[in-house]
């Protein structure tokens, strides 16, 4: 099947290196205008288990579209311009969560995410034209600007899918590790092999593992592919978070319990697969719950 041209055009804007400049600055203000590390775990999803922003947008859009729908109908007006207005209330927090997300993604991902952002703007100005003149008496020209925001947003929405599908920036990117294991214990290392203190990278079978041998001799088995974007755990750094031993990613500094394999701090929202692990005869077996 050949490749439509529109998404050939997409393609091609993932390697467009001139909007890294602009997309550079647009990360830079966001992580100085959003410092708190608990406010950027909120806005990147981390209490909810998978990102925000794709779930903030529904109320703008659902507006939008509700708007729309109403301005082809007589008599309506009022009830319009009322969603347009709330879809302008909320477009701002949803962007904001979009904008944190976008601050941790690869240049692929902030390529797209600079041309999606831009269309949601336009969109935001052409609604917010359009109600000053609904509230001015001009509903006719409101609702043609009301249509036009809509295809602009529409628009930019496509280039979310883009970002949230064919990129996979938000997926789980650690969901397949279940998949690829067989169910059971299974030898992975000898114990005199490992280093305390130090993880290290193991593979079972074709799934790589963040193998850490702590002092007291216990043994931390995590899948070594971080969720967020595949990031190498095991070249990560070790780190105390409440008193619990963590694993920060080298990538986009996700941190993650050693013990469990939760979500310590974002940007990832999904847990790392975490291994049960038992010493038989001098050997690590690894048994991950679920697997197969």
């Amino acid at each position: 099947m050949r490749t439509l041209p529109l998404l050939t055009a997409v393609e091609r804007l993932e390697d467009a290196k001139q909007l890294d400049p602009l997309a550079g600055v647009v990360r830079g203000l966001v992580k100085k205008a959003v410092r708190p590390r608990w406010l950027r775990d909120v806005l990147h999803g981390v209490p909810l288990g998978h990102p925000l922003h794709p779930l903030m947008v529904q109320v703008p859009l659902g507006a939008w579209i509700s708007a729309a729908v109403l301005d082809c109908l007589p008599g309506a007006e009022k009830q319009a311009a009322v969603l347009v207005g709330l879809g302008l209330a909320t477009a701002g927090p949803s962007a904001l969560a979009g904008y944190v997300d976008f601050s941790e993604l690869h240049e692929q991902h902030q390529r797209i995410g600079v041309i999606h952002s831009t269309a949601n703007a336009a969109a935001v100005g052409l609604y917010s034209v359009s109600l000053f003149q609904r509230l001015t008496g001009k509903p006719g020209g409101g609702r043609m600007l009301g249509f036009l925001g809509l295809g602009v947003v529409s628009a930019g929405g496509w280039l979310g899918g883009h970002l949230a599908f064919r990129q996979a920036a938000g997926a789980n990117h650690a969901e397949d590790v279940p998949h690829r294991i067989q169910p059971g214990w299974q030898r992975l290392v000898r114990l005199d092999e490992l280093t305390a203190g130090r993880m290290e990278r193991r593979m079972l079978g074709s799934v790589p593992l963040l193998v850490l041998r702590t002092a007291e001799g216990k043994v931390n088995v995590l899948s070594d592919t971080c969720s967020h974007l595949s990031g190498p755990l095991s070249e990560g750094t070790l780190q105390i978070e409440g008193g619990v031993s963590c694993v920060m990613c080298p990538w986009h500094m996700s941190v993650f319990s050693l013990e469990t394999g939760d979500v310590m701090h974002g940007p990832a929202t999904s847990p790392q697969p975490s291994f049960r692990t038992r010493i038989t005869e001098g050997t690590v077996e690894v048994c991950l719950p679920g697997a197969g």
